[in-house]
């Protein structure tokens, strides 16, 4: 979730694994890990938190992501199922299998 609202939602393993929002990734790259050999890169959020009392137009994330575009500072992008069980509220969708 983000600013209450549902970015994206999948069984713990296929989350874990395939994140497909840029806010799920974040995330998954702050996990603390005690294996000295994971190249894992951790991902730090840059821009302007937004107010959740006055959220800004589009997606909510776009002040803080990597990948906005125009159309994610205009249009909300809406939760749909890109594969089966896992659900995905982005115009930029990450991990997507050909």
């Amino acid at each position: 979730m983000y600013l209450g609202n549902i970015v994206e939602l999948a069984d713990t393993q296929e989350l874990f694994s395939r994140p497909m929002h840029p806010y799920t990734e974040a995330l998954l790259s702050a996990i603390p890990t005690t294996d000295i050999d994971a190249k894992r890169k951790i991902i730090i959020l840059e821009g302007d938190i937004p107010s959740p009392i006055n959220p800004p137009s589009g997606c909510k994330f776009h002040t803080r992501c990597k990948y906005c575009t125009d159309i994610c500072k205009k249009e909300v992008p809406q939760l749909e199922e890109v594969t089966p069980g896992h659900f995905v509220a982005c115009h930029h969708k990450l991990n997507i299998k050909e």
